[in-house]
């Protein structure tokens, strides 16, 4: 079709807008015309099949005319209804006012910020990392080199550009990061944004917030790592919920343990949020694993650490009393608004 051709189709749409005499022909021509089986659709569907040279040309004239069209059917419509839309409209000053919407932060954020406000209180320097990792500082410096069998702890996605680089599965490698720019004594954590090839569930997500604490000094002991461990729990669940230790595994560190709260949801007699047994675990931790000291050239018979992980979600669930994390991000204000 050349272009004489698409300004005269162009001028017997405009004839067609411009003659409605009322709405309902006004919305015949707009089904004529732009409508899913109209006209100008109908055109748009047959540029795949002319000649490669005419398809830039042929779709910018149907996108002119398509706009043109639209603009003279509003045009029209407000004709018809005896308002060209720029009337100024009558004010009552004695109307009540309309309650502005004001935003709130979003639970996964307060409950974010709330964990790094104790841990800063306790002395800890929040320091952040690239999200998109090596596989050295994910993997290698934290105690878990090639087929090491702990790598199948975390289901990694891996990028093509550039080759050999992950998207993080933890925040840990920011704790390498940091000891090897910094002599002990190093007191951080490191709150941020995780990515794993999980199947999105009621516990689980590809993308997750966690916060991981490192404290590498001269005789920093379990008891010093128990200690601080516990007053977080006490802030952030209450100052009187029981807490326990439990021997567990993680190749970064050794010996390893993850923290139990009572649950929060039958106080310890059992029910389904704690599968009967009246505890929750809420994170992991332990003695920093002696090997990883090698990586960042600290020497393991004059300092020892700590080291411990949370799912920032996590916490939020148990705290809030939601049951399927999926919630949190489908963006429904009714369910936002509730917390």
């Amino acid at each position: 079709m050349s272009r004489t051709e698409y300004e005269a189709l162009l001028d017997q749409a405009r004839w067609e807008l411009a003659s409605a005499a009322d709405t309902d022909e006004l919305e015949a021509a707009r089904i004529t015309w732009l409508g899913r089986k109209g006209r100008i659709p109908g055109l748009m569907r047959t540029i795949p099949d002319l000649p490669e040279a005419e398809r830039p040309v042929a779709g910018r004239m149907l996108n002119q005319i398509k706009s043109e069209l639209a603009a003279l059917l509003e045009e029209r419509r407000l004709a018809l209804a005896g308002t060209s839309g720029d009337e100024e409209q009558e004010f009552d000053l004695t109307h009540p006012g309309r309650t502005p919407f004001v935003g709130r932060m979003h639970p996964i954020t307060r409950t974010l910020r709330e964990i790094v406000a104790v841990f800063r209180e306790m002395g800890f320097d929040v320091v952040e990392g690239p999200e998109v990792e090596s596989d050295y500082y994910n993997f290698e410096a934290l105690n878990m080199p090639p087929h090491h069998p702990a790598r199948g702890m975390w289901d990694t996605f891996y990028t093509k550009v550039p080759r050999g680089m992950v998207l993080r599965t933890h925040t840990s490698p920011v704790q390498i990061r940091t000891m090897e720019q910094c002599d002990p004594p190093v007191r951080i954590i490191v709150p941020g944004r995780c990515y794993r090839t999980d199947t999105p569930d009621a516990t689980h997500s590809p993308v997750f917030y966690q916060v991981e604490g490192l404290y590498v000094d001269q005789g920093v002991s379990l008891a010093m790592l128990r200690g601080v461990l516990d007053t977080f729990a006490h802030r952030i669940f209450g100052a009187d919920v029981p807490t326990r230790f439990r021997p567990s595994y993680f190749p970064c560190t050794e010996p390893s343990a993850e923290l139990d709260i009572q649950c929060v949801g039958c106080g310890g007699g059992g029910c389904r949020m704690c599968k009967g047994t009246g505890w929750l675990e809420i994170l992991g931790a332990g003695m920093v694993n002696p090997d990883l000291y090698g990586f960042v050239g600290y020497d393991p018979e004059n300092v020892s650490g700590y080291a411990f992980g949370m799912g920032v979600e996590r916490i939020a669930i148990l705290r809030q009393g939601v049951e399927d994390i999926r919630l949190y991000y489908e963006n429904n204000l009714r369910f936002l608004e509730q917390l």
